[in-house]
């Protein structure tokens, strides 16, 4: 599963941790996040994430 990215704060959503703390569960693909979820750190959309480029 693909890591994304907050294109404002640098969070990186990795989806084997999932986000517990909002009620994101482990092993969820972040195409399966709600579409009003929100940054942890900054509040930001979902749509202000992009993929992580894997090097």
């Amino acid at each position: 599963m693909k890591k994304y990215y907050c294109t404002a704060c640098d969070y990186v959503y990795d989806p084997e941790k999932g986000d517990p703390e909002t009620g994101i569960a482990p092993g969820t693909p972040f195409e399966d996040i709600p579409e009003d979820w929100t940054c942890p750190i900054c509040g930001l959309y979902k749509d202000a994430f992009l993929p992580v480029d894997d090097e």
